[in-house]
């Protein structure tokens, strides 16, 4: 026998065991549920099921012709195609400070009180490695976005629920709250207008937010993208007393303006906030696309018509919805905002996730499971407000063909 081992005897030698490459932290995480799901509908569809999607809250309809043009334009600028800076444009942040002023009364410095994001997703990863070490406490509402949890679990800090409820719109129990040992206590996570609720908030909530960040040193980060969608009176965290002091926001071009594929985000906040996650950001990733920027400044500078104008295609959207919803025994809110309508099953029902995987089996819709959310969310179902309304109505017809 030769005493040359083989290309394949080395590789199978060497092949080092899957459970030491992994880091720990992948243990405290599974993969996105909406990474996991999208693939099996997909497959359904690569079958020949007509699946329509109802989980997904991507804008179907396009940015306006003033962004486009706007991009395209800046195709041929001398320095579009660069590295672009870490804090972006200056004209992007002026016209990012100029939104905030207009729509909410709220006047930020552009020069270092705010700072764009490749999608405010980035800011939840950048905001949590800035502020977080490991052991430390965050409060995150239950039923909230899931990716508070995972990226807490990712830095190593330690996720607190506090529980949301329906009888109380939605909002934290500051009763509860204060009966809890809360000294670990390092950020807490809000968002409002609510995902995945919908619950409005008001100013009386974000003033008792801020008191009670003040009280226990806590930094208060309020998620905000859904603020413009079929909601009359907008509201940002840092119109509240004293917010500055101890809040940041996070904020999105994509539910507003169409541009989720964009990746378009900000964080804003007093410059020691945006110093911090400066750091992280810088260390991490890169400066956003020239054209993007320049598209986001023409979205930033919107007339009124153009809210008016979304508004009015999702409010018949989502009287499609409620058609589909009361269809199904299920009942709803109809003060809610956002671009999603939050459905409670009819009581004896299956379970959120049995039920949806019922419908995507036998009616081919998929609808987002309330679980997803947290625990709170079971009983609850989510509809998308991101699709046309002939779309809704044959989902409607596979329920009631007659």
């Amino acid at each position: 026998m030769s005493a040359t081992k083989t290309v394949t005897e080395i590789q199978n030698k060497t092949t080092i065991p899957n459970g030491q490459l992994l880091a720990n932290r992948l243990q405290t995480v599974e993969e996105y549920y909406f990474s996991k799901k999208l693939r099996e509908v997909r497959q359904l569809i690569a079958e020949g099921k007509p699946v329509i999607n109802m989980g997904i809250g991507s804008p179907d309809m396009a940015p306006s012709a003033a962004v486009i043009e706007a991009m395209q334009k800046s195709l041929g600028d001398q320095k579009a195609h660069e590295y672009q800076s870490y804090q972006g444009l200056p004209e992007f942040r002026k016209a990012i400070a100029g939104f905030y002023e207009t729509h909410f009364g709220v006047t930020v410095n552009p020069d270092n009180e705010i700072l764009p994001l490749m999608g405010s997703k980035e800011g939840i990863m950048h905001i949590s490695l800035a502020f977080l070490n490991e052991g430390d406490q965050v409060l995150i509402p239950n039923p909230g976005y899931p990716t508070y949890t995972s990226v807490t679990k990712l830095v190593g800090a330690e996720p607190i629920f506090h529980e949301l409820d329906e009888s109380r719109n939605w909002e934290p129990d500051f009763e509860a709250l204060e009966q809890q040992d809360l000294s670990c206590v390092k950020l807490m996570w809000v968002s409002y207008p609510h995902m995945p609720t919908g619950a409005p908030g008001s100013m009386e909530l974000f003033d008792r937010l801020v008191a009670f960040a003040k009280k226990h040193t806590i930094l208060l980060i309020n998620d905000n993208p859904y603020s413009f969608i079929l909601n009359d009176h907008p509201i940002s965290l840092l119109q509240a007393e004293g917010a500055s002091d101890v809040a940041i926001e996070l904020n999105s071009l994509s539910k507003t303006f169409n541009m989720a594929g964009w990746r378009v985000g900000m964080v804003l906040g007093q410059s020691r906030f945006m110093d911090a996650i400066l750091k992280v950001k810088s260390n991490m990733d890169s400066g956003m696309f020239y054209g993007i920027q320049k598209g986001a400044i023409a979205a930033l500078k919107s007339e009124k018509s153009w809210f008016e104008e979304l508004n009015a295609i999702y409010a018949c959207r989502r009287n499609r919805i409620y058609e589909l919803a009361e269809l199904l025994g299920c009942t709803y809110d109809r003060e809610s905002t956002g671009l999603f309508v939050w459905a409670k099953l009819p009581e004896g029902t299956l379970k959120s996730e049995d039920f949806i995987d019922k419908v995507l089996a036998e009616q081919h819709i998929f609808i987002t499971p309330g679980t997803i959310f947290g625990s709170r969310g079971e009983g609850y179902i989510r509809f998308s407000l991101c699709l046309e309304e002939d779309v809704i109505q044959e989902a409607i017809s596979r329920f009631n063909p007659f």
